[in-house]
């Protein structure tokens, strides 16, 4: 498969860059470039290009802008983020990004990414409207950092969240991953028939507890199946006893 692809970015030295992986990509065929979002939009209406590498920090028009618009005119692309900012994650695939890369962007990284591309392209296919599934109203997936790129994580891989500040660690089975978010919009992102919040500090997946345990005082805790054992606030006592039934 080739993938006709435009590149956007208002920095010459990241556009050279992206050039010179991309034409060690035999994948790609570079139909254009862009230092500008208004630009870019120009060209992608005249171009219809297969992929547009999106930086996101731009002048006037921002990438986030340039997906949104380009979605409003009917032309979708597919799209791969490349950008110094790794906060722009969430409205990225919000927007069904099919990758966000983390400049420096190494070839290796690009190649998955373009994986991925080839996947999502190969999968399109016009389904009639009257089949078209409603789109769920719950997170399904997450992006987060690591190291020097960001992972997939399922939401039903996540085994329970804990804040930690502004951050929220996202426990999945021997390893965590840290989410810039406050722990009140992922609870509003989370679907309430798979995750429970437990404290103002945890949110649990149902189907990872054991048992609750009452210590005779009026404390209650939620034993996990990893053994780990978390007090129950008590705000959020009515849902514990909700999801057992009491």
């Amino acid at each position: 498969m080739t993938i006709r692809t435009l590149i956007v970015d208002d920095e010459p030295l990241a556009v050279e860059r992206l050039q010179m992986l991309c034409a060690r990509e035999p994948r790609i065929a570079l139909v254009g470039t862009a230092s500008d979002g208004e630009a870019a939009l120009r060209l992608i209406e005249g171009l219809e290009p297969d992929l547009v590498m999106l930086d996101i920090a731009m002048p006037l028009l921002d990438g986030i802008g340039v997906a949104r618009a380009t979605s409003r005119m009917g032309i979708c692309p597919a799209v791969i983020f490349v950008t110094a900012f790794e906060g722009f994650a969430v409205e990225a695939f919000d927007l069904a990004a099919v990758d966000y890369l983390l400049k420096p962007v190494a070839h290796e990284r690009l190649s998955r990414a373009i994986d991925r591309v080839e996947q999502a392209l190969g999968n399109r296919a016009p389904a009639p409207a009257t089949t078209t599934a409603p789109a769920s109203e719950w997170a399904e997936e997450f992006w987060v950092p690591h190291r020097s790129e960001l992972i997939r994580i399922g939401a039903v891989q996540i085994d329970r969240i804990e804040a930690e500040r502004d951050y929220m660690r996202l426990h999945v089975g021997q390893n965590s991953y840290l989410l810039h978010q406050t722990i009140s919009s992922l609870e509003n992102r989370l679907d309430p028939q798979q995750f429970v919040r437990l404290h103002r500090s945890h949110i649990v997946r149902r189907d990872h507890i054991a048992r609750l345990r009452h210590d005779g005082s009026g404390v209650w805790s939620a034993c996990l199946i990893d053994d780990t054992e978390i007090r129950i606030g008590r705000t959020y006592l009515a849902n514990a006893r909700a999801m057992a039934g009491r």
